[in-house]
């Protein structure tokens, strides 16, 4: 192989080898285990990654990567802001029946305690999530709503809200919390998020005209 093949075949182990780890061990797993995993030494991690932390935060990066381009092929173009965002809450919930569902809950909440014990992770964990999340908000802005055009700045607002939205639900849904949050639930909870947060970020006046529509 090339360098540049056995640098990313070595990445790729790595990846492999941390998700592992992580999910397993969470903020206790170790560089040296998952080195070992990988067949490889923790030199590779600082030569890859810079540090573990750095290992992590690539490790959000890859497995948010795919999750957003199934959202973007999902809800496609000519759609207005409601009908995105019914696509999106639709797409969701059909992410809860996936065979890798709760593994991927598992990963989340192994994430979040790793946070909580390393607040310098979690800065970074959070950086790479909101890094991420531009491709909803590009998903959103300039579609029509309510006569008008969705800013990227309402859509910036709706993404978050979003996210918190089906972050709940589709944790509910997974662990059995709320059994009856089928696609339409999905679908009515984001709508009426969304009919309010479009005109979020706008002045009194325009806010009082929007919400007169």
């Amino acid at each position: 192989m090339t360098r540049a093949e056995t640098k990313d075949r070595n990445r790729r182990a790595l990846l492999e080898a941390a998700f592992e780890a992580v999910s397993r061990d969470g903020h206790r797993a170790r560089l040296e285990d998952i080195a070992a995993r990988a067949g490889l030494t923790t030199g590779a991690v600082y030569s890859l990654f810079g540090s573990k932390n750095g290992l992590v935060v690539a490790l959000v990066t890859d497995h948010l990567r795919p999750h957003y381009e199934e959202i973007e092929q999902a809800v496609p173009a000519g759609l207005d802001l409601l009908e995105a965002v019914d696509a999106l809450a639709r797409h969701f919930r059909r992410t809860c029946d996936a065979s890798e569902a709760s593994a991927a809950l598992s990963l989340q909440i192994t994430l979040l305690d790793m946070a909580l014990h390393d607040p310098e992770l979690g800065s970074r964990l959070a950086t790479s999530v909101q890094a991420q999340e531009s491709h909803l908000v590009a998903l959103f802005a300039g579609r029509p709503h309510r006569g008008s055009l969705v800013t990227p700045d309402q859509a910036r607002r709706l993404a978050v809200a979003l996210r918190a939205l089906f972050t709940g639900l589709t944790q509910g849904v997974t662990l059995g919390l709320t059994p009856g949050a089928d696609e339409q639930y999905f679908a009515d909870a984001a709508r009426a998020l969304a009919s309010g947060m479009a005109c979020a970020g706008e002045d009194a006046d325009a806010s009082e005209a929007c919400a007169s529509k």
